[in-house]
């Protein structure tokens, strides 16, 4: 367990490091390349969705059924449900304007208006919380998924790590609005990656301590579910509105095949 824990505690760091890059894209890039990146989340939303229904859902229904063969299939269903309606609560409880999944261009970076002080303290508060909460889910999947099925876990920390690089320019633009100051920007968008790993570290030690082979089976539903609605209510979406339909199945498309020839081979 010493080992899938490093190795899933690695994964799940190099993930969230990725926000990093999608700082240093608004930290020093002028413009933004929307066809690379509906290409980028339309690649991670159909890697995510194709390991969701192909490999995660199977793995929670047979862990399930080993430990209980009467309706496990109802509670890996219904464990389904509910980490799509986690995931949707936190981005419901999230105003738009601090939500780092809404999509920005660096472009955004060039001109700002000054907001007051209030404004400022406000706008801190809530992007803490914001990516804070946002990353929490989504360092548990990795580090789930690691721990449980350590032969899917480098493609899903590659997609989450893909997702990632738009969210650190989502995260960086409205922290400049904020302050004004690029580094600080840079800073806090690269440190709000580190939510990923503590999320799956916490998730482990306070969940995987306690967790029998039905309780594996009942997360491993809900990261499905997890990843599930954060491909179809924020990657492929956002893909979209960057102008690039083609460029965005296209990515999706690769994802899945992608995917699927790498648990072929394995």
């Amino acid at each position: 367990m010493d080992n899938k824990f490093l190795f899933a505690l690695l994964l799940t760091t190099i993930a969230g490091l990725s926000t990093g890059i999608g700082s240093a894209v608004a930290f020093f890039a002028r413009r933004t390349n929307t066809k690379l990146l509906s290409v980028a989340l339309g690649f991670s939303a159909g890697v995510m969705i194709y390991v969701s229904f192909i490999e995660i859902l199977p793995q929670a229904f047979a862990l399930a059924k080993s430990a209980l063969t009467s309706a496990s299939d109802t509670y890996v269903v219904l464990a389904f449900f509910a980490g799509i309606a986690i995931i949707f609560l936190i981005d419901a409880l999230i105003p738009a304007n601090e939500n780092p999944h809404e999509m920005h261009n660096v472009e955004e970076m060039q001109t700002r208006n000054v907001p007051n002080e209030s404004d400022l303290k406000r706008t801190g508060i809530l992007m803490a919380l914001a990516i804070a909460i946002h990353n929490f889910p989504e360092g548990i999947a990795t580090f789930a998924s690691a721990v449980v099925a350590p032969e899917i876990a480098i493609p899903i920390a590659i997609a989450i790590a893909i997702h990632n690089i738009p969210e650190g320019i989502a995260v960086s633009v409205p922290i400049f609005y904020a302050t004004g100051n690029r580094r600080k920007a840079f800073y806090m968008s690269f440190m709000s990656g580190m939510a990923e790993p503590l999320g799956g570290v916490l998730g482990f030690l306070f969940v995987m301590k306690y967790m029998s082979e039905f309780g594996l089976g009942m997360l491993m539903a809900a990261v499905a579910g997890i990843m599930v609605f954060i491909s179809v209510d924020e990657l492929l979406p956002g893909s979209e509105k960057y102008g690039h339909h083609h460029y965005s199945i296209g990515g999706f498309v690769a994802g899945m095949a992608i995917m699927a020839a790498s648990l072929l081979l394995l």
